[in-house]
């Protein structure tokens, strides 16, 4: 949430967000040769519903539902010590199995690779996929991880000293991406 005496600049709207997933869609289509056997996964909280969006862009240009789920991360996150209140999410899996698909997991912003990590630990867990891609709204660099997003709605540098803030319909009843001073996230 975006507190009144934080410095924040709204740097992406709700017209750039469907534009972005637009893009992503087509790009995973290309890059997969269609939709066979592709399983979107959402990393709670914001990843779910970027996930059911691309999910419908996705049946819109290919003709047919793509499954998608969610993927909580909680129990194999790094810093479980440091903040250990995290609620756990439901892990919904469409078709009960990753084994033999290609899991696109999605998520809003990639910044030090934990996140990421943290889901390759949990996917791995429930199976084998054939391949797994990422996809993110908007990777703000500083990496900690050699992580790397395949689809990317917008690289948007930033410094350590600010925050990405991403609010969605969904959770936030608007969707924008603002940069805010403040610690990062």
């Amino acid at each position: 949430m975006t507190d009144a005496s934080v410095d924040a600049k709204i740097v992406l709207h709700a017209d750039d967000f469907t534009r972005m997933l637009k893009r992503i869609a087509h790009e995973i289509l290309e890059s997969e040769r269609g939709a066979d056997d592709v399983i979107l996964l959402g990393i709670p909280s914001r990843g779910v519903p970027l996930a059911s969006r691309l999910g419908r862009l996705l049946a819109e240009i290919a003709g047919r539902d793509i499954p998608v789920g969610a993927l909580d991360i909680t129990m194999h996150r790094d810093d479980l010590r440091a903040k250990p209140t995290r609620a756990i999410q439901p892990t919904e899996i469409p078709g009960g199995t990753v084994d033999g698909k290609t899991v696109v997991l999605v998520d809003d912003v990639l910044f030090s690779g934990r996140t990421v990590r943290a889901a390759l630990d949990a996917l791995a867990d429930l199976g084998r996929p054939t391949a797994v891609r990422l996809a993110v709204l908007v990777d703000r660099g500083h990496r900690e991880l050699p992580i790397r997003a395949d689809f990317v709605g917008k690289n948007l540098p930033s410094s350590r000293d600010e925050r990405i803030s991403v609010r969605l319909v969904e959770s936030d009843g608007e969707d924008h991406v603002a940069i805010e001073q403040g610690p990062a996230s």
